[in-house]
């Protein structure tokens, strides 16, 4: 008899299993305007236009890096996809669009299906979190092509927002001011420079207690990334915002500059907001020069927001009734599509 399928490394029966235990979690982020189950080919989703005049679908797809070499390290697996939600949702979200589904994507050296489990119970916490329905995805079990109990994760999220409402960052111009968001840590960017200095240079491992941190090291590590759609779809309600940064790989200094108009540059001062204990903790043990952070980091940043003047007050308010740490960072001036950073 010849050699089978599973012989050859691959469970049918695994998968079958893990979707069966995915299923629930799955479902509960589904609306009415899903219209397949689990199972089809393909997820059919009918968006509910009404009251849009002009309707942009805008997308985004991402992964999660080198934060999964935490989870595996941790064999935590149930916070990571709320990262692979935020990090694609929080891509659309600053053009104004209101995230409308989600897929993603497992690829696994050997399908467990517990830990298949906990990874999309993750995902559905984040979905539900963006007001997305996580509609389908993929669980491919690959053996031999990665590491033991290691997989990658991809994601891919649709929104929508009305023409007339779409951030583009055009309007910006000097005089604007500069309002960041606050990050909960290192989100989901520049783990391998983190995992660099925390695990080689100084040695910790994932349940090392610092004094810094009110968590184990490995905790703090997965600090699932925030999602900011509910508090800017807030904002769009009642304000002008001229333009959103997600700040991610490259930090402020490379991300700002991606939503500014030629002649217009960020001045930002470092000094107006906390920075997380993480991010100090980096900077010493891995003795890396202050630009190099900011342009690694997002160094207590997750969205920068440029809006009007006049409006800046009113906007830091609006965050903080909603429950937002927020704070006036910067301004506007003529510049070549910059950011000055007062460190």
């Amino acid at each position: 008899m010849g050699v089978s399928y599973e012989e050859a490394g691959v469970n049918i029966a695994a998968g079958e299993e893990a979707v069966d235990k995915i299923t629930k979690d799955v479902e509960s982020t589904f609306g009415k305007e899903v219209l397949t189950g689990l199972g089809s080919f393909g997820a059919l989703f009918a968006p509910n236009l009404n009251g849009y005049e002009e309707p942009i679908l805008v997308a985004g797809t991402d992964g999660v890096g080198t934060k999964l070499k935490v989870a595996f390290m941790m064999d935590k697996h149930d916070t990571i996809g709320i990262d692979l939600v935020a990090m694609s949702v929080n891509d659309i979200i600053v053009q104004g669009a209101k995230p409308l589904f989600f897929l993603d994507y497992l690829a696994i050296d050997n399908l467990i299906p517990k830990k298949a489990e906990e990874i999309v119970k993750g995902i559905s916490k984040g979905c539900k979190e963006a007001g997305a329905a996580l509609i389908g995805g993929e669980m491919a079990e690959m053996p031999g092509f990665y590491n033991q109990n290691e997989y990658d994760l991809a994601g891919f999220a649709v929104g929508v927002v009305d023409k007339k409402k779409l951030i583009t960052g055009q309007e910006i111009k000097p005089g604007d001011k500069v309002i960041g968001l606050s990050s909960n840590g290192i989100h989901s960017n520049g783990y391998s420079l983190a995992r660099k200095v925390l695990f080689d240079m100084a040695d910790y491992d994932v349940d090392a207690e610092i004094k810094e941190l009110d968590r184990k090291l490995g905790e703090e590590l997965l600090q699932p990334t925030k999602i900011y759609v509910k508090p800017i779809l807030e904002l769009m309600k009642e304000f002008n915002l001229k333009g959103i940064a997600h700040i991610t790989g490259g930090g402020l200094i490379e991300n700002l500059p991606r939503i500014l108009p030629t002649g217009t540059k960020a001045v930002i001062d470092s000094e107006e907001w906390p920075t997380p204990s993480i991010f100090d903790i980096i900077k010493d043990k891995g003795n890396i020069e202050a630009k190099e952070m900011y342009r690694t980091f997002n160094m207590g940043i997750g969205m920068a927001i440029v809006v009007p003047k006049m409006d800046a007050d009113n906007i830091l308010n609006k965050l903080e009734d909603i429950g937002e740490d927020a704070y006036l960072i910067g301004e506007i001036q003529k510049g070549d599509k910059n950011v000055d950073l007062n460190l």
